[in-house]
């Protein structure tokens, strides 16, 4: 998946490179990301005077590696001050984001971004959707950045606005998920006395962004923004943020639109273009394999055709990272779905087996390999990544290319249709009809409880009802698992989940920026009650937005994935895992529909397998939000299941809650 286990620490730019506007050098962070192309979008601003070159060859299919000193088309902003009329740093701020192509942010105000929201209505372009928490604000950017592959941008006061951003920030960097982040900071002259609501955030936040800075020069800000939103975007995509005093936001100036941006490191470690010979090897390999399998994450979301292309030309099947999903589709022939601690056995049977592992786009995460010296221990294995620090930090490749794997596939495709016509056949029948069989012997299924509700029916139902089209969230947890099993996605970014961090309350809000992007599609929370309430305020956005999210809860009362694990391994001991009243155990509690009420959204509960479908159907049929409380029984468990540290020979098939362990 495209998110690196230990962050990436980032390069604090000192308060001397700011004052001295003329001769200071941004100096660049980090090893640049593994998906595949940047996160696209309109850049509605003057020539970038930054040359990036590229052999022509593939020049034309990278936005990244376009030559950028060419003129761009700038969409025609209204102008609310004359050309040498100076305005508010806050103005300037929020017309640099316009430029960048920005129609909606996620901003909750405060005393020291009161400026910036002041600024925001002065804006004809901008949007700013109301969360009711910053966490909610920055989750919400997140779900903007996934569902539509544009940057997310939210913005917060200082102090505790600021922090609560952190959770965000970090889920973003796992993710490689693109947001840049804007914070309103003490004026210049109270930094570092201990002010009201003083945090020296870019400090607290420098190992959880890709980047970071704080303005200390009003002129300053038009390359900032610029630097961010490019930062954020090319190479490996992550969180950028802005940390902006009050007297900058306050100071009136004349911006200069046509500073250059100043990244000349980061610019000398972009990913170069694949090595034609690396490309060869691996066309070797896969015909050289017997049992060649493709382990595809994250990186491959922006790939999705070209990765199509190349298993219809090779006949290889594909398993999927959570991260993954959608990249190929789920209900394929030759998708295994996903493989991992919760994958599929047919996918992690046919890992264990392979040849060849084909690892395009994923960084070999824990939950994925359990025990590493077992994990593909019989294939060779190819490693394409755009980050190089991803190339053998958990398992040692045979070929390694370090280049965006849209690039590779492309370069790879070119290869194998040209020799299409020169004896270039693959043959993978009996590998297929091996995995085949596993599929049948060891399909995905579930447990009945008589007439309650299995979970995974309720996500078979949803996937039916929506014919695999709907976008959907979900926070941490059982239900993030059988949404991630049970629901067939077809393409990409239909798939929104907290994977590398794993923060709970990340549903709902990713919902909202899903809906916002998104206006036409059907977005659904998956969510579990414990989930839900972490961040259930923002029920209240929903509402006030007129935003048609539907939350499909699944309700057991419990912290449910934690309740497992005490069910497996702590001799079903519960350790603060029950989420209901103790004293009214026979009563559902909180009660879902009254936060739902409270906020004027229709909703409705079912607890029988037979009201199922009607229930989900009226769900989708009603226009705006709406909030179905689904009540399963708490032994449900999530199966398969291989156990941390494990390998493949001590996969879980079996067993739940009433059984003992």
């Amino acid at each position: 998946m495209a998110a690196s286990s230990a962050p990436t620490a980032a390069t604090f730019i000192k308060p001397s490179d700011f004052l001295s506007s003329a001769s200071s050098t941004t100096k660049s962070p980090l090893p640049i990301s593994r998906f595949s192309l940047p996160f696209s979008y309109n850049r509605q601003t003057p020539p970038l005077h930054i040359t990036l070159s590229l052999p022509k060859t593939f020049a034309s299919s990278a936005s990244i590696t376009a030559d950028t000193t060419t003129t761009t088309q700038q969409t025609k902003i209204p102008a609310r001050f004359g050309h040498d009329e100076p305005r508010k740093g806050a103005d300037i701020l929020v017309e640099a984001l316009e430029r960048e192509g920005v129609t909606d942010v996620f901003a909750y105000p405060g005393g020291a971004s009161m400026e910036i929201h002041q600024a925001l209505t002065r804006s004809n372009t901008i949007r700013n959707v109301l969360p009711r928490h910053e966490q909610g604000g920055i989750f919400a950017a997140e779900g903007y950045a996934r569902s539509s592959g544009k940057p997310g941008v939210c913005i917060a006061t200082s102090g505790p606005g600021a922090t609560n951003l952190v959770s965000g920030l970090a889920d973003a960097l796992l993710d490689s998920i693109p947001i840049v982040a804007i914070t309103g900071q003490v004026p210049r002259r109270m930094i570092g006395t201990d002010a009201f609501q003083e945090t020296p955030i870019v400090e607290v936040s420098r190992s959880i962004t890709k980047h970071n800075y704080l303005v200390l020069d009003v002129d300053d800000i038009p390359r900032i923004v610029r630097e961010a939103f490019f930062l954020a975007t090319s190479g490996r995509p992550g969180p950028v943020l802005i940390d902006i005093p009050k007297d900058i936001q306050q100071q009136s100036a004349v911006p200069n639109w046509n500073k250059s941006m100043r990244l000349p490191g980061y610019m000398s470690r972009l990913p170069k273009d694949p090595d034609q010979a690396h490309l060869e090897q691996i066309v070797r390999l896969v015909s050289e394999s017997k049992k060649p399998v493709l382990y595809v994450g994250g990186g491959c979301l922006n790939s999705s055709e070209e990765l199509r292309r190349f298993v219809e030309l090779t006949g290889i099947p594909v398993a999927s990272t959570l991260m993954g999903l959608g990249a190929y589709p789920l209900c394929d022939k030759l998708s295994l779905q996903m493989l991992g601690m919760h994958g599929t056995v047919f996918a992690n049977y046919a890992v264990d087996k392979s040849d060849l592992l084909l690892a395009f786009g994923v960084r070999f995460d824990d939950r994925v390999t359990g025990k590493l010296e077992a994990f593909a221990s019989r294939a060779k294995i190819v490693h394409i990544d755009i980050d190089s620090a991803e190339i053998g930090k958990n398992k040692q490749p045979h070929v390694s290319v370090c280049a965006d794997v849209k690039l590779s596939l492309k370069g790879i495709n070119r290869l194998l249709e040209s020799k299409g016509g020169k004896g270039t056949k693959f043959d993978f029948s009996a590998w297929r009809e091996e995995l085949d069989e596993q599929k049948v012997k060891y399909p995905l299924n579930f447990k009945t409880f008589g007439e309650a509700i299995p979970p995974q029916y309720a996500i078979q139902l949803l996937d039916e009802l929506t014919d695999g089209k709907a976008i959907i969230s979900t926070g941490v947890g059982q239900h993030q698992m059988w949404a991630a099993q049970f629901y067939k996605y077809k393409k990409p970014r239909q798939w929104l989940t907290s994977g590398g961090l794993g923060a709970m309350g990340f549903g709902l809000p990713a919902a909202i920026g899903a809906a916002v992007a998104n206006p036409d599609a059907i977005v659904v929370d998956i969510d579990g009650d414990g989930s839900f309430l972490m961040n259930v305020q923002e029920l209240a956005t929903i509402k006030v937005e007129n935003l048609p999210v539907k939350i499909l809860l699944l309700n057991n009362q419990h912290l449910g994935m934690v309740m497992q694990w005490e069910d497996r391994f702590y001799k079903s001991n519960r350790a603060h895992t029950y989420l209901g009243d103790p004293s009214r155990e026979s009563e559902i509690f909180p009660n879902m529909s009254k936060f739902a009420e409270a906020c004027g959204i229709p909703s409705a509960r079912v607890s029988l397998k037979k009201d199922l479908r009607a229930a989900i159907q009226t769900m989708l049929d009603t226009p705006g939000p709406y909030l179905l409380d689904v009540i399963h029984p708490h032994q449900e468990h999530v199966l398969p299941m291989i156990p941390s540290g494990g390998a493949f020979r001590d996969i879980i098939i079996d067993g739940d809650g009433r059984t003992q362990h």
